[in-house]
C-alpha cells in the first residue's frame, strides 16, 4: 500500500478511523465463517499496549480473543536477576547502568534500583549502553557495570559495547548479560503443559527486524501455529489479526510479514554475525513466571570473559521470593488478565508496583491500569 503526502499523514494513515473500521468489519465477517472466536496471542508488550490504547479487543469482542504474551523484557526478568542487580549496586565503588524500566522493578525485599539510587548508591539508567564507556573512562577508579537485559533486539547494543570496551582496553568496565531468545519462549510456551488454548501468534516486529521470520518457520511446522510479525499502528495489527483469520479459513498454517516496509525474511545479517560472536547460549536461564527455560539466554563468550561481569563479581544470593499473591507469572502466559489480580490498581499501581508488568511500559499490567481500569 503506497501512501503520499508529509510524514505525519503517512503516520496518521496507519490509524485512519475508516480504514480501521472496514478492516475489523472484514476481520468479523471472517471470523463469523469460521464459527468461533479465534485466540490469539500477541508476543509482544508494545502491541499490547497498542492493542489497548486504540480499543482493538474491545472493537473485536467475541471474535478476537487478545492473549497477552511473555514479550516483556522487564517483565521476564527473573526475581533472581533483579535482586543480583541490586547487590551489585550495593557494592563499594560501582556504578550500576541499566535501561530505565528495571530501575523501578522491586527485588525480593521490595528495594529497587531507583530505591538505593535515592539513598546515595551510584544507579544510572542509560538511554544507550554504549554510555558506560564514556563513564568508566570519566571514572577510571570506578568499577562500572553494565546490566543488560532484553530480548534480539537490544542484544547486538550489548556486543558493540563489549566489543568497542575490548579494543579501547577498557579495565573497569564489566557487562552482566540477560539478553534472552523469543524463539525459546515460543518453543516453551507451546510445549507447556499450563498454556492457554493459542491459535496463534503475532509475532514481534523488533525483534524479526534481527532474527528475520525463517527462525520461526520450524515452531510454525512443529505445533502447527501460524505465525504472522507485525508493526505496531493499529492498522498493522489489523491487518496482522485479518492474515491470521484467512490463514485458518483457508486451513493454511503458515509464517508471513505485515511488518514488510522493516522485517524480512533472512533479518540482519551483520547482527546476527555479531551476536555469535560476542556471545554463547546458555544451557539454562530463568525467565521470571515461567521458570528455568533450556537454551534460552545469551552469556558473554569466552573470547571477551574479561568483561564478563557475572564472572568476576561471583555473586552467591540467596533464593528469590515472589509475592504470593502477584500474578504477574500468569499473565505473561496468557492465563490471566491483569484485571483478575488482587492487587491489581489496589496496592499495586505504577507508583507502587508489587510486580514488574505494573513498571515495564510495555507491561501488561500498566496497560490495563491506563486504558482499561475504569471499565472494570
Amino acid at each position: 500500500m503506497k501512501y503520499s503526502g508529509s510524514l505525519n499523514q503517512t503516520w496518521n494513515s496507519f490509524k485512519d478511523p475508516q480504514r480501521v473500521k472496514v478492516l475489523a468489519d472484514l476481520i468479523k465477517r471472517e471470523v463469523e465463517s469460521l464459527g468461533n472466536p479465534v485466540n490469539i496471542m500477541e508476543f509482544c508488550g508494545g502491541h499490547t499496549h497498542v492493542i489497548l490504547k486504540n480499543g482493538l479487543d474491545e472493537l473485536l469482542k467475541g471474535y478476537i480473543n487478545f492473549l497477552h504474551g511473555p514479550g516483556c523484557p522487564v517483565c521476564v526478568t527473573a526475581l533472581e536477576r533483579v535482586d543480583l542487580a541490586i547487590e551489585l549496586a550495593k557494592l563499594p565503588d560501582v556504578i550500576l547502568c541499566t535501561y530505565g524500566d528495571l530501575m523501578r522493578v522491586p527485588g525480593s525485599n521490595k528495594i529497587s534500583l531507583l530505591t538505593l539510587r535515592a539513598e546515595g548508591y551510584e544507579v544510572r539508567p542509560l538511554p544507550s549502553c554504549l554510555e558506560a564507556i564514556k563513564i568508566a573512562q570519566e571514572f577510571p577508579n570506578k568499577k562500572v557495570v553494565f546490566f543488560a537485559i532484553g530480548f534480539e533486539t537490544t542484544a547486538p547494543h550489548t556486543a558493540v559495547l563489549i566489543k568497542q570496551a575490548h579494543q579501547l582496553g577498557i579495565a573497569n568496565l564489566w557487562v552482566v548479560s540477560n539478553h534472552i531468545l523469543a524463539i525459546e519462549v515460543l518453543d516453551y510456551l507451546l510445549k507447556s503443559e499450563e498454556k492457554p488454548f493459542i491459535e496463534a501468534f503475532i509475532g514481534p516486529g523488533h525483534v524479526s527486524t534481527i532474527t528475520g521470520v525463517q527462525v520461526y518457520e520450524p515452531i510454525v511446522q512443529r505445533y502447527g501455529t501460524p505465525i504472522v510479525v507485525s508493526g505496531f499502528e493499529p492498522l498493522d495489527l489489523l491487518q496482522a489479526v485479518y492474515l491470521i483469520v484467512k490463514q485458518k479459513k483457508e486451513g493454511r498454517c503458515e509464517v508471513e510479514i505485515q511488518y514488510t516496509r522493516t522485517v524480512d525474511k533472512q533479518g540482519n545479517l551483520k547482527a546476527q554475525e555479531l551476536l555469535k560472536e560476542v556471545f554463547v547460549i546458555r544451557d539454562s536461564f530463568p525467565w521470571r513466571g515461567l521458570g528455568e527455560i533450556p537454551n534460552s539466554a545469551y552469556a558473554i563468550a569466552p573470547k571477551y570473559e574479561s568483561l564478563d561481569g557475572e564472572k568476576f563479581f561471583n555473586l552467591s544470593l540467596p533464593s528469590s521470593k515472589e509475592h504470593p499473591q502477584c500474578l504477574c507469572g500468569r499473565v505473561i502466559k496468557g492465563l490471566n488478565k491483569p484485571t483478575d489480580c488482587k492487587l491489581f490498581g489496589k496496592a499495586c499501581t505504577p507508583q507502587n508496583p508489587i510486580g514488574p508488568c505494573m513498571v515495564s511500559s510495555e507491561g501488561a499490567c500498566l496497560a490495563y491500569f491506563k486504558y482499561r481500569k475504569q471499565l472494570n
